[in-house]
């Protein structure tokens, strides 16, 4: 996939990948140190950004270990359970590690040295209030990691990774705000990367890699309750009918029409599992009509009632 064509539908999707960083710490650790992340809840997504030395992110369901080194970038999309660590540490440690915390004006730096250190990081999460980025973000892996030394915008990457560490450390006026713009651009090249790397085997991914198709996704993650008719898909995709149904049909397995039916479902089902608004609130939202058509469809794709699925959310495929 060349890299123009990933850039292309990414400049649609970018608007829906406008987020609200939360920048949480400043880490300096040296020798044995272990830090637990329990799992986010709604909709938070935790990154770490290694400004320096080597650490290590353990995945606690899965029971797989990342190393990370200097430069590199690491999101976990699904909020899952996490252990960062030192390479020398297991992650199961529990201490004590002498790590402590204090403000520098800016942000909170924890350490548990006063000398040379063996990993430094940008630690915070990003939160995603529009539910199409729900959807985008759960088509990533559990965890995504961006080798900063290995990427062809590496340099891109050491960059703001550099301008952030250094706003945090010298913690100007404004510091913090100038920080979190910074990451915002971070999370679209992660993504970016993702599906350059991957080549995208995710069918949401897959269709945003295209320039044609990614158009078209992106009208339908914006305005779900529209009643999008092939020749209007077809319109903002600036292809044909022809050449966008082949598109999706390649990618997805399914027609343009037939993927936004999914689309809407997906959208509904993490709208009811994040509140307790009305039912035929979610089902106007998303272009339905009636709550009993929403129901049907519901029903019929999940296999279970919208109220039923208000207090679990399994990941599922588009296709």
């Amino acid at each position: 996939m060349s890299q123009n064509t990933s850039s292309d539908a990414l400049s649609g999707l970018a608007p829906l990948l406008r987020v609200r960083p939360e920048l949480q710490y400043v880490c300096h650790f040296g020798a044995q140190w272990a830090s637990p992340h329990p799992p986010e809840r709604d909709a938070w997504a935790p990154f770490h950004i290694v400004t320096d030395g080597a650490c290590v992110m353990h995945l606690t369901t899965a029971g797989r270990s990342i190393q990370l080194r200097t430069g590199d970038v690491a999101l976990l999309p699904r909020g899952s359970a996490h252990v960062m660590h030192g390479v020398t540490t297991s992650p199961a440690a529990s201490g004590p590690f002498g790590i402590k915390g204090r403000e520098n004006g800016a942000i909170l730096v924890k350490s548990n040295t006063e000398g040379e250190t063996t990993a430094q990081l940008v630690c915070g999460r990003l939160k995603f209030d529009h539910a199409g980025q729900n959807l985008i973000l759960s088509a990533l892996p559990e965890a995504v990691v961006v080798a900063a030394a290995e990427r062809e915008d590496a340099f891109h990457i050491r960059r703001i990774i550099a301008l952030v560490k250094e706003e945090l450390d010298a913690a100007r006026p404004g510091a913090a705000a100038i920080a979190s713009d910074l990451a915002s651009a971070l999370l679209v090249m992660v993504v970016r990367a993702h599906i350059e790397a991957e080549r995208a085997s995710d069918s949401l991914l897959a269709l945003l890699g295209h320039p044609q198709a990614g158009r078209a996704v992106v009208a339908m993650l914006e305005a779900p309750g529209r009643a999008w008719t092939l020749d209007e898909l077809a319109s903002v995709a600036q292809s044909s009918r022809a050449t966008l149904v082949r598109i999706f049909r390649k990618s997805a397995k399914v027609a343009p029409l037939a993927f936004f039916s999914e689309v809407r479902l997906e959208l509904a089902r993490r709208k009811l599992a994040g509140s307790d608004r009305p039912l035929a609130d979610i089902a106007a939202e998303v272009g339905y009509l009636s709550e009993s058509a929403f129901s049907r469809a519901f029903q019929l794709r999940y296999g279970k009632r919208p109220g039923e699925a208000r207090h679990g959310l399994e990941r599922k495929s588009l296709a």
